[in-house]
């Protein structure tokens, strides 16, 4: 082969090869820019779901709160109903004792 057809075949090996390596270089930074882009989506998508866990695990907590003052509230509603009761039960026996201790003071002193 001719000198000048070597060099020109060389001259095409090495622009073919340059191609080559721009495109594989291409190629590599439109996979790492499609990696960062999945990346970002997936830390969205997770920090939305992070997000949506905290929302409902607040409103879960605000129920089960909820649920629990109203038990106490009516706990206390009950133990109140008793002693009214019970004061009730005990009001005659106290307004006679009072009044035999007002009548003994006020015998006392005749």
């Amino acid at each position: 082969m001719p000198r000048p057809e070597v060099l020109e075949r060389i001259k095409t090996a090495e622009s073919e090869a340059d191609d080559i390596v721009q495109e594989a270089e291409e190629d590599r930074d439109e996979r790492i820019e499609e990696a960062r882009r999945e990346a970002e989506e997936i830390r969205t998508d997770a920090e939305r779901a992070a997000d949506e866990y905290e929302k409902e695990r607040l409103a879960e907590a605000r129920e089960e709160i909820e649920e629990e003052r109203e038990e106490l509230l009516e706990e206390g509603q009950e133990a109140r109903k008793k002693l009214v009761a019970a004061a009730e039960e005990n009001a005659d026996e106290a307004v006679e004792y009072a009044i035999s201790q007002f009548e003994e003071a006020v015998h006392a002193q005749t």
